[in-house]
């Protein structure tokens, strides 16, 4: 007897990292990486689940710079270039250890990883969103939006600059899933109240929020996280689950902490020999990842004290822990469903790149889970949130509360002493294009250009990553570099627009650089004359 739900939801981003000024640039490395590691082994699970009639029905959400990226021609064939190199080098590596019967099955594994990688990128003509759009077409995903350039919604400083965040990201989802989707996964989950017009108005129905943000909601609802609720603007609104959050999120305790899985952070880019690793480095000749890890993780020790990684006992693990997980969603609902007096709901989302990327084994983890699931012995029904909305007819009306599931569960991850100085150079670029917005709202020819770039760069700057990436102390420099760097070419745009001076030149190099949004119209970004004045 099926007493409840279960509905997994994975978010994909990164930021935008396309640089063809530079033959090669470190940080388009974190796109090929996730499609090695993440999405091309996701699209094989769940292409899988398909050929063998198992039903999958999960919630996927592609952030819109994602999906401009896996679309790019340029970097499709950089990625094709990225393949080749770490075919040939797992094919020198299987050579290198031949005299190591424990680490050349590893070296022949990740041979097998890039050539598999490399054959179904070309199935699908170098394209993976058309892959995702496939799947969804099947019924195996329901695809939901998110915000154009997954920026920290609440710190977007006026009505039209969210306008334009939340309709680009519907237009972008259309044009690349072909779907109009219902749902909206908000940047960070980062939600304040009064954001609901704006996005009903742009067209969603329903939102995922942190459990807090409904658990503080008000009233607080009496089914708690297990049932959605409609807020006081009809939107209908979920929280995430705690406990199966924890179990694959929680670095103590969690899945992907166990011994037997890869250690993430040791690479044959740190340990090989320089000279044979040195064709595969940047041209600075810097070590870095190279995307073979012959490790697991086997405790809390030096980096140099991990024990040798064994496919069939991480494979065994993840297996086994899947079992655990969908033993511990029918416990949830076996002892939720008589107090609630309804099937409840079990809302489980993840960054998509933790399957894979840095939990290698996650693919393998998410199928058993999926046909776990299906079995007849379950008392789960796999359903996506398109599939709640429908299931739960009457809710409760709630107001949700701040919220996001940043650490702390509020805004300070993207907001303290490290990252603060942003907002102002962020806002008052907001309030600088919708003014352009208003004022030039017939226009042609470079001026029209120069106007759309504007827009570009003015989206780019707002992306939660730049924040993200300081407060965390990670790739510090690179982030505040790409904030400023967008921040200066809107500046700059301004200028010329207001004189009437568009440097044409100029603005065909940054149009070739920063090209996300070919069919953006800056006129979003713009207010009617009758409400001028409100804004």
């Amino acid at each position: 007897m099926r007493l409840g739900y279960l509905s997994l939801v994975l978010h994909a981003h990164l930021p935008f990292v396309r640089h063809p000024e530079h033959p090669a640039f470190l940080e388009e490395d974190w796109l090929f990486e996730a499609m090695t590691e993440c999405y091309l082994p996701l699209i094989r699970v769940l292409t899988g689940l398909a050929d063998d009639a198992v039903p999958c029905r999960i919630t996927f959400s592609f952030s819109p710079p994602l999906a401009e990226m896996l679309g790019d021609p340029l970097l499709q064939s950089r990625y094709r270039r990225y393949l080749e190199a770490r075919i040939e080098l797992a094919d020198r590596e299987v050579v290198r250890t031949r005299h190591d019967s424990a680490l050349q099955p590893l070296a022949a594994m990740y041979r097998e990883l890039f050539q598999a990688a490399s054959k179904l990128f070309d199935e699908y003509d170098g394209n993976l969103a058309a892959a995702f759009r496939r799947l969804q077409d099947q019924g195996s995903i329901e695809m939901i939006a998110c915000p154009a350039t997954h920026p920290f919604l609440p710190f977007v400083s006026n009505e039209p600059a969210r306008r334009a965040q939340l309709v680009i990201a519907r237009e972008a989802c259309h044009y690349h899933f072909g779907s109009s989707p219902r749902g909206l996964w908000l940047a960070e989950c980062g939600y304040e109240p009064g954001l609901e017009p704006r996005i009903r108005e742009s067209g969603f129905s329903y939102l995922l929020l942190d459990a807090h943000g409904l658990l503080f909601g008000d009233p607080r609802p009496s089914s708690g996280i297990y049932a959605p609720v409609r807020s006081p603007e009809g939107l209908v609104v979920f929280g995430r689950d705690l406990e199966s959050s924890r179990q694959v999120w929680s670095s103590k305790g969690g899945y992907p902490g166990d011994p037997d899985y890869r250690e993430f952070y040791r690479d044959l880019g740190y340990d090989g020999p320089y000279e044979s690793l040195r064709p595969f480095l940047h041209a600075d000749g810097v070590r870095r990842n190279l995307g073979i890890k012959y490790h697991r993780i086997s405790g809390a020790g030096d980096l140099g004290e991990r024990s040798l990684y064994c496919r069939e006992r991480a494979l065994a693990k993840a297996a086994e822990h899947a079992r655990h997980f969908v033993q511990c969603r029918q416990q949830q609902v076996v002892s939720l469903c008589p107090a609630l007096g309804q099937p409840p709901v079990v809302v489980s989302p993840y960054d998509a790149e933790l399957f894979g990327h840095w939990w290698f084994e996650g693919p393998q983890f998410l199928d058993q889970v999926i046909r776990q699931t299906a079995s007849a012995q379950s008392q789960l029904t796999l359903a996506s949130l398109g599939d709640m909305v429908e299931a739960y007819p009457n809710l409760a009306c709630v107001q949700p509360a701040a919220s996001s599931w940043g650490e702390q569960g509020y805004q300070q991850v993207w907001l303290n002493e490290r990252t603060q100085w942003l907002y102002r150079h962020q806002h008052q670029a907001e309030q600088d294009m919708v003014a352009l917005a208003s004022e030039f709202r017939d226009t042609e020819g470079p001026m029209r250009r120069a106007l759309n770039q504007a827009a570009r760069e003015l989206l780019l700057a707002q992306c939660s990553d730049w924040s993200f990436l300081i407060s965390q102390r990670t790739a510090v420099p690179y982030a505040m570099r790409r904030f400023r760097e967008h921040i200066n070419r809107f500046r700059r745009l301004r200028a010329q627009i207001l004189s009437s001076s568009i440097e044409e030149n100029w603005l065909a190099t940054i149009e070739s650089q920063d090209n996300l949004f070919p069919r953006l119209d800056y006129r979003i970004f713009g207010v009617p004359k009758e409400n001028q004045e409100s804004c």
